[in-house]
């Protein structure tokens, strides 16, 4: 049956001489995955492959069965093309960490609009942004995790927790105030935050992720993001 959703690209991998398969993560299906024919040849009429690029938003027309792990797409297209997020490479290094992220978490094969919108919104700031973007990753996966059902209320709740499971985590005022702050106000808003602090709320939030995602594995984007930002 054919159907309309809205997907953000995730990762593809080669399939056979010409297609890959597609992960995106869909409006109306949750996680799925599609076969894409012929965009891997240099008779290739389009650049649909481009299509492809992590966090890319696209609007779809999908032949959609549930009991099928692997599908085909009848359209694909974005309204949405990036302008900056592909060539910065600052928030080039933060879209390869959050799609890994991404990758790792997102594991429901069932729409939810609300988390839809929210990665969207997300995405759009990030390529929309020209300055306060340089702590996105932590003030992401931070607001990510209540979607995912174990965020913290509070710094001190994070705290706990990471210290409850043996995570040597010793957060001074500064970052004390920054996690509060990327807790509970929109992207951009300036924070105060050096780099070593920055590195270290990193590894903790990885670590916190591990705590409660058993399969999450190690992020191999991270020491690249630790060099950027760092």
């Amino acid at each position: 049956m054919l159907q309309k959703t809205r997907g953000i690209a995730l990762s593809y991998i080669r399939y056979r001489e010409t297609s890959i398969i597609a992960r995106v993560y869909t409006e109306e299906f949750g996680l799925q995955s599609y076969i894409i024919n012929s965009v891997r040849t240099a008779r290739s009429k389009n650049n649909k492959i481009a299509l492809f690029q992590p966090l890319t938003l696209l609007e779809m027309v999908v032949y959609y069965k549930s009991d099928r792990d692997l599908t085909r797409l009848s359209e694909v297209k974005t309204n949405y093309p990036f302008q900056s997020l592909p060539f910065e490479v600052g928030k080039s290094t933060i879209a390869m960490f959050v799609t890994e992220m991404l990758n790792k978490v997102l594991k429901e094969e069932a729409g939810s609009p609300v988390l839809f919108r929210f990665l969207v919104e997300s995405v759009v700031f990030l390529e929309e942004a020209t300055t306060n973007y340089e702590n996105f990753h932590l003030a992401f996966l931070l607001k990510l995790s209540s979607f995912l059902g174990f965020g913290p209320e509070s710094a001190r709740e994070f705290e706990d927790q990471l210290r409850e499971n043996s995570y040597p985590f010793l957060p001074d005022e500064e970052m004390d105030t920054a996690l509060n702050v990327m807790l509970r106000q929109p992207y951009g808003t300036p924070i105060k935050l050096s780099r070593s602090a920055r590195n270290e709320l990193a590894d903790a939030l990885v670590s916190y992720y591990h705590i409660h995602i058993d399969s999450l594995g190690e992020v191999k984007s991270l020491p690249v993001l630790r060099e950027v930002f760092g």
